[in-house]
């Protein structure tokens, strides 16, 4: 019994790569580099994305923060 060498976490009795993995491989065979553009512009996050993602969940962060610290204020006396 081994351990598929794709994914590393499927056992393979017969053959080196699990059924999924065999697929993928598969379709390499067919499609060569198309596969890695495919995967990269589905699935893979651009650069500019990334930075934009960053700054997005940042600024979500800070605004968290800033009402946190405004609802913790402890409110003004009246004289």
């Amino acid at each position: 019994m081994f351990v598929c060498l794709l994914c590393e976490k499927e056992s393979c009795y017969v053959s080196r790569f699990c059924p999924s993995c065999r697929r993928v491989k598969h379709l390499l065979n067919l499609y060569n580099e198309r596969v890695y553009e495919v995967l990269e512009s589905v699935l893979v996050r651009a650069e500019d994305k990334q930075d934009n993602k960053i700054k997005v969940e940042l600024k979500k962060e800070i605004e968290a923060k800033e009402y946190n610290l405004r609802s913790k204020e402890l409110p003004k006396k009246k004289d």
